[in-house]
């Protein structure tokens, strides 16, 4: 009668513990695993050698797997990701979220956008995504990555990089407008806390984000 008792016990446990594990793997920590899938694409597909070569001289990347059109301000485009920034030794934080939004998104050579990576090239670039809102092409400089880009990207804040059905595209987000998700932050983290909070202020950790971390570090040594 025992081993009866032992597996309905068993069951129990497992039938009280699953909701709560579905529950905490929530929408933060889909776009953190979707980060890192888009990372990888990004760092591995041969197009990207000038994201590769000079991802060591960025002070941080914005990592946008899904950019959905006709979803966000007013029929314009928009998605969620995820903010990094680099700390001497080639470490990485933990994300910050933020949503991109713009009323007039366009892109350079046509084509469906799907995934976006921003490398942060500045020291206002990355200081500015600590405060408030932030507009691209007015309160930060940003210019499309294309491949083989040298110079140029000394002269603004961001360069942006995009892909389309596996393809290099040119594009153009100028007017595009990024904020902090905050629900999104707390969410993940457990308790309030802001972008600053978790990039300069190291206040709060999440090892489900280690992966994305690791591979940031990996590539910058090379």
């Amino acid at each position: 009668m025992k081993r009866p008792i032992l597996f309905c016990l068993v069951g129990l446990f497992l039938a009280l513990s699953l909701p709560v594990q579905a529950e905490k793997y929530g929408a933060p920590y889909e776009l953190v695993d979707k980060a890192t899938i888009t990372m990888k694409r990004f760092l591995e597909d041969e197009q990207m050698s000038w994201l590769r070569d000079h991802l060591k001289e960025a002070k941080g990347v914005i990592i946008i797997p899904q950019l959905i059109k006709g979803a966000f301000f007013f029929g314009g485009s928009g998605g969620s990701g995820v903010l990094l920034a680099r700390y001497p030794g080639n470490t990485w934080s933990y994300p910050a979220f933020y949503t991109l939004g713009s009323v007039s998104f366009g892109l350079q050579f046509g084509g469906e956008v799907s995934e976006i990576v921003l490398l942060i090239m500045t020291q206002k670039g990355i200081d500015a995504f600590l405060s408030t809102a932030v507009k691209l092409g007015g309160d930060l400089s940003v210019a499309a990555g294309p491949i083989g880009m040298g110079a140029k990207a000394q002269l603004v804040d961001i360069l942006a990089f995009g892909r389309s059905k596996g393809a290099f595209i040119g594009i153009s987000l100028e007017g595009a407008v990024i904020k902090p998700r905050d629900s999104w932050n707390r969410s993940y983290y457990g308790k309030p806390v802001r972008p600053v909070d978790i990039i300069y202020g190291r206040k709060v950790k999440n090892p489900h984000a280690d992966r994305l971390r690791e591979i940031l570090r990996k590539y910058c040594q090379k």
